[in-house]
């Protein structure tokens, strides 16, 4: 599964990214991050959603939980495979910025910055489905329930729909919404709101898990 990812991840947006790149004329990699969200809506579950969901299934959580392992242990572990997948995933697409460096004279600050809001935003999405998976006993319920959640979370936050929400509502939307912070990373801009927002996306949905195995466990 981690390969299928790494495959179809790279094709996808070296394809999708390169087909316009050279059509603009522009040394950056704004459509590239542009990108992130919409294919991590897929890939991001696919990953997690065997994560508990097939443990229960298959009869191995009860095995799992009988383990010399805390319930924090046991998430962390899983979130972390999911978080390596994710790293190894990011390090192959730096060919990409290489091939632009060799075509322009791109802004390498705003790519590196843009580079950590695209895995903050992976790993909040992979705390989600953790969560997500946890819940069910189905893996194709937890994909959808995480592609729902990771994609209405970001849709809130997105320009276009704030730009028709009344006013007193923007405020809100803006501060639940990862669009709205995924987007001011990928400006360039490490902001420490956006930061402290992806944190404690990560944080608080390991917590939930973390509980959820607990109360299994009892």
């Amino acid at each position: 599964l981690a390969y299928l990812f790494l495959d179809v991840f790279l094709v996808l947006t070296g394809w999708l990214f390169f087909q316009n790149y050279f059509l603009i004329g522009q040394a950056n990699m704004r459509g590239f991050f542009s990108l992130m969200p919409w294919l991590f809506l897929f890939l991001i579950p696919a990953i997690t959603m065997r994560s508990f969901a097939e443990e229960r299934k298959l009869g191995t959580d009860e095995l799992l939980l009988t383990m010399p392992l805390s319930e924090s242990e046991i998430v962390m572990g899983k979130f972390l495979a999911g978080a390596i997948i994710l790293l190894l995933t990011f390090l192959f697409s730096l060919v990409i910025p290489l091939i632009v460096g060799f075509s322009g004279d791109p802004d390498f600050g705003v790519i590196t910055a843009s580079y950590i809001g695209a895995f903050l935003y992976g790993l909040s999405s992979l705390s989600i489905g953790l969560y997500l998976s946890a819940t069910t006993d189905n893996q194709i319920i937890a994909f959808l329930l995480t592609l729902v959640f990771t994609f209405l979370l970001f849709l809130i936050g997105d320009f276009y729909v704030l730009q028709v929400l009344p006013g007193f509502l923007v405020p809100i939307f803006q501060l639940v919404g990862s669009g709205t912070h995924f987007d001011g990373l990928t400006r360039g801009v490490l902001d420490s709101r956006d930061l402290l927002y992806f944190f404690s996306v990560i944080v608080l949905f390991l917590l939930l898990t973390t509980r959820l195995l607990f109360k299994k466990r009892d």
